[in-house]
């Protein structure tokens, strides 16, 4: 058996670091690199720089030679988390000197080397991309086309021309020097500017300015159109408009409707400014049960609206044009000129390839939909294959300019070209990505977002699916606004200018299940069973980057559509229902894993990560198939899990807030390979070994940087890691044991553990957690709270004069913590328990903010100890989530999940404070985790 040195991943993370980092990034837009082009449940930066970190980084205790005591180690995993709290920060992502500090580490810790780093689902980019943000050889594979293209644009393209000046005429001398990829993404800007001003005179005729009612004139943001079938009333054939919500604007004081009523047969639309519109059942004429004809009341079922739709009877109205005026939106009511814009051919040289015929979350097809181009009007059919063509023309244009620059012509991109002509395909590569990027606010799937804060088109892509939109709203690439080319052009440029575009990359597409892993360390994001399917949703984008861009990517872009036969999704419709389904997924799954256990880098852990369902409860011990299929096919593949690190892109106390029971939006597991004479053990010997060597593990993760929020999930690492060292475990029948019967122990057994710590505490708090367990903050007979007393060491009246409890005419109850938010001097309180402590800094934590508990801490370390008062958040959390109550929940898991945040700043109360700077009961070593 081989020994490796454990890694940092395989003991501790800052993990609430991390995560509040992962969140921060949604809010993060311009320059991130997620904002290139849409992919489908990407990782966050944050977390794949730290775990890639962590992965490779050795844990101080596997280095006795350096940190030989604990205190050495606890001391240097300090230092590294201090370094990686920096490091996850979007703001130090280009930070050199922090980075260097970053690739010092990971060369220490693998004999002076920078490993190279593989995906082999590689999808959006984002652990490739962090693995060359670290000075990592970043590799990159996908079955997946537009997932190639994506890491391609970077980690691939951007090193070969990073530090180069923009070619564009005039663009080089605008400034002095040009570093990482800003030459790059100038041009970019450039060609693409160039390339918009040419479509707009080929064809901005079909895009007139509208003409408000007080003569006006505004560039069109959007134009608002109803989908129409003939109502099946002979009597009044109308066409019936097909409207979700009459409502444009709900802005106060800028309110916008629209009229429809019959005039001589026909259906005439006013825009009405005022708050009158329409309410309840009014607004709009259809919904998931059909729809009603506007002239007579007339029902439609959706059967009948399916039916007319595939008989190619469904046509469109435009309902109202929306301008952009000096203050905001401009709301038109629609005029011939306008219609008459729109009424044009389709354009010969549409892409021509087929919508599957199901899909997951697909509805367009019901409705007569059969081309990828079905899913655009004729006019931004025309607007796209215009900028499709000139991408060629930016391309060649590109050239001639980058060997007049003296940049000599070399090979071409897909060669591995990194001349003139590579250059020429780069331009046009992101110019590509743009018009794609248009596509998803330029399609008749797209809505008209009526909010008070938006007001613009909403895209195709707001959830994982591709819905049916009865009104849909027709975005102007030409306006400043959503929808525009140029705008995607800046998405683009800003996106490519944040790129780290150090050392080498590779981007190619290759089966997860066949390629080689030789020598590669292996962190990746594999798909998430039948949760998203990737590749139906990706050719949305695909027809079109393949019609723009078969000349430069030849080979990437050679099929129709994307490969689907061999994704490793568990897709019902491609496998013969839900079971086949499994099994292939199954097979495939492990047959992956088993090819990295055979070649890959072993001296370092294999990090998975894998997306957990919110709605997936520990109440049964149990989660979701996916999560099952995702252990079981590890484990049969042949790998330990050392560790399981739950991953958050929401903070934990706004899901509390929320009411779920917050699980954490991903999970990262740390594997190692089991050996091959791995022995076998019975159910009760692994209890046994479950209840020897998972308490000391949990101690471990409630003394480290946790939150309670995330501790059920986190201890699955050791106790799965327990499970899965053996090779098979038995149960008393004879049969093997399940992943999910053995998730149902490691829940026992942390409910165990948990519970165990009451013991430890003083009897005021013992005697509370028993009456919280109980009756919660209610009020019950004072007999029962005199003997629940004396069975704990101490009285009601002992009890009342430590503030936490009150009894009187018969009744008693526990104070809540709303009770105990006020001002509060542990100093001269006579009697201070664990309980007072910690629901006294709760409460004051979830009213007046961490200042105010940090201010309070150096104080109440003189009369309890802080590691108590930290335990006990975590078991009345524990209690709060099992009685359904996230009110008391997200209360100490407030407390707790700041933990080493609020040390820190007591640590500043301290010192500013007389007297307790100088006390020698105050011990800084104690106030750490």
């Amino acid at each position: 058996m081989t020994t490796y040195k454990k890694k940092l991943i395989e003991t501790s993370l800052p993990l609430e670091a991390i995560n509040a980092e992962a969140a921060r990034e949604k809010s993060i837009r311009h320059g991130h690199p997620s904002t290139l082009h849409l992919y489908w449940a990407r990782r966050p930066l944050a977390a794949a720089r730290a775990v890639l970190f962590a992965q490779l980084v050795d844990d101080p205790a596997s280095r006795p030679e350096e940190f030989p005591t604990i205190e050495t180690q606890d001391a240097e995993r300090a230092r590294l988390h201090a370094l990686m709290e920096k490091l996850v920060v979007w703001e130090n992502s280009n930070d050199e000197n922090l980075l260097e500090q970053a690739r010092n580490e990971i060369r220490k810790s693998n004999n002076g080397e920078l490993p190279a780093v593989l995906d082999p689902f590689a999808g959006g980019g984002a652990i490739p991309l962090e693995a060359q943000r670290l000075g990592l050889e970043a590799h990159a594979s996908d079955l997946n086309p537009l997932a190639v293209l994506i890491n391609k644009a970077l980690i691939e393209i951007p090193p070969k021309f990073a530090g180069l000046a923009p070619v564009f005429p005039g663009a080089a001398s605008t400034r002095t020097g040009w570093a990482r990829t800003e030459g790059l993404a100038e041009d970019v800007r450039r060609y693409g500017e160039w390339m918009r001003d040419e479509a707009e005179g080929r064809i901005g005729h079909l895009y007139p300015r509208v003409k408000a009612e007080g003569g006006t004139e505004h560039t069109v943001i959007a134009w608002i159109w109803a989908r129409t079938v003939k109502s099946p009333n002979p009597a009044n054939p109308i066409d019936v408009p097909l409207v979700r919500s009459w409502w444009l604007s709900k802005k106060k004081g800028k309110e916008a409707w629209v009229r429809a009523e019959i005039v001589e047969g026909r259906i005439r639309y006013e825009v009405r400014h005022d708050a009158n519109g329409p309410k309840g059942d009014e607004d709009g004429t259809v919904g998931r049960l059909g729809a009603v004809s506007i002239a007579d009341g007339t029902p439609m079922d959706l059967k009948y609206v399916r039916a007319e739709a595939k008989a190619g009877r469904m046509g469109a109205h435009l309902i109202a044009v929306v301008g952009l005026g000096t203050r905001g939106r401009v709301y038109v009511s629609p005029s011939s000129e306008q219609i008459q814009a729109a009424s044009i051919e389709r354009p010969d040289g549409i892409p021509l390839a087929e919508l599957p015929a199901q899909a997951p979350s697909f509805r367009v097809q019901a409705y007569g939909f059969e081309l990828w181009a079905d899913l655009f009007t004729n006019r931004q059919l025309v607007a796209l294959t215009t900028l499709s063509d000139l991408v060629s023309d930016a391309r060649e244009k590109a050239l001639d300019d980058a060997i007049k620059a003296g940049r000599p012509s070399g090979d071409r991109m897909e060669a591995g070209g990194i001349g003139a002509e590579a250059y020429a395909d780069a331009i046009a590569t992101y110019l590509a990505f743009a018009i794609s990027r248009t596509t998803n606010k330029l399609s008749s799937i797209c809505s008209w977002d009526s909010s008070v804060k938006m007001e613009a088109v909403r895209g195709v892509f707001a959830r994982q699916a591709l819905p049916m939109t009865w009104d849909y709203a027709e975005a102007n690439p030409f306006a400043d606004s959503s929808g525009s080319y140029l705008n995607d052009v800046d998405w683009v440029s800003k996106a490519i200018d944040k790129v780290p575009a150090v050392g080498a990359g590779d981007a190619r597409q290759a089966d997860a299940a066949s390629r080689s892993y030789e020598s590669f360390v292996i962190s990746t994001d594999p798909p998430y069973y039948d949760n998203i399917g990737y590749s139906d949703l990706s050719d949305f984008f695909y027809v079109w980057l393949r019609r723009t861009l078969r000349e430069v990517y030849p080979k990437t872009v050679g099929t129709m559509l994307t490969p689907k036969a061999e994704e490793l999704v568990a897709n019902p419709y491609r496998h013969d229902g839900r079971a086949g389904a499994e099994k292939f997924f199954v097979h495939g799954f492990n047959s992956v894993f088993s090819r990295i256990r055979e070649s890959a880098n072993l001296s370092v852990p294999l990090t998975v990560y894998y997306a957990y369902k919110q709605q997936d409860t520990r109440d049964s011990g149990t989660a979701s198939t996916g999560w099952h299929t995702l252990l079981d096919g590890l484990i049969d593949s042949g790998w330990e899990i050392t560790a399981t690190w739950p991953m958050r892109s929401e903070l934990a106390n706004r899901m509390i807030a929320s009411g779920t029971n917050a699980l954490a939006s991903s999970i990262v597991l740390a594997c190692r390979p089991r050996p091959a004479d791995a022995p076998t053990t019975t159910r009760r010997a692994f209890v046994a070994a479950l209840k020897s060597e998972l308490p000391e593990a949990l101690r471990t993760l409630m003394q480290g940087a946790i939150a309670p929020v995330d501790l059920a999930q986190a201890a699955i690492g050791p106790g799965i890691a327990v499970f899965s060292r053996y090779s098979r475990v038995r149960e008393a029948d004879g049969s093997d044991m399940s992943v999910k019967d053995a998730l149902v122990l490691v829940n026992s057994t942390l409910d165990e553990v948990i519970g165990d710590q009451e013991s430890d505490f003083d009897g005021d708090t013992r005697f509370a957690i028993k009456w919280y367990r109980q009756y919660g903050w209610s009020q019950e007979n004072s007999g029962i709270a005199d003997q629940l007393a004396r069975s704990s060491d101490t009285s009601i009246g002992a009890l009342e004069r430590g503030g936490i409890f009150e009894a009187k005419g018969g009744k008693a109850r526990l104070l809540a913590p709303s009770a105990l938010d006020g001002a509060w001097d542990a100093a001269t309180d006579d009697r201070v328990s664990v309980w007072e402590a910690t629901v006294r800094l709760a409460a004051v934590m979830a009213k007046h903010g961490a200042d105010k508990v940090a201010e309070l801490i150096p104080t109440v370390q003189t009369r309890v100890n802080l590691d108590a008062i930290k335990e006990l958040g975590f078991l009345l959390f524990h209690e709060a989530e099992k009685k359904r109550d996230s009110k008391d929940a997200g209360l100490f898991n407030g407390l707790v999940g700041a933990w080493g945040d609020l040390n820190e700043q007591a640590r500043k109360f301290a010192v500013a404070a007389p007297g307790l700077g100088s006390q020698q009961s105050f011990d800084f070593d104690d106030m750490e985790g």
